[in-house]
């Protein structure tokens, strides 16, 4: 009599095979992830600092995206690590 399970059983490469593909999806959602921060912060900032598009950036114009793109991000590292901390808190 066959064990029912035994069709299942998945053997030491194809493991490996399975574990390197979860990593590969990790990685391509953390790019995912990362394209739609610059997305998010490039629309926020556009709005907020660019009043007119030209052929340069003027000084002003440049100093305001730089700012802003900073604060968007320390503000989502900030969110992150905190939420990060409710998480372990709650874990415990």
């Amino acid at each position: 009599m066959a064990d029912f399970n035994s069709g299942f059983d998945l053997s030491a490469s194809e493991k490996a095979e399975a574990a390197e593909l979860q990593k590969m999806i990790a990685v391509e959602q953390q790019k995912a992830q990362f394209q739609a921060q610059v997305h998010n912060f490039t629309d926020v900032c556009w709005d907020k600092c660019v009043e007119k598009p030209g052929s340069k950036l003027d000084s002003r114009t440049e100093t305001c995206l730089i700012s802003c793109v900073e604060r968007f991000i320390d503000t989502t590292l900030t969110i992150t690590n905190r939420f990060t901390q409710m998480v372990q808190k709650g874990a415990h």
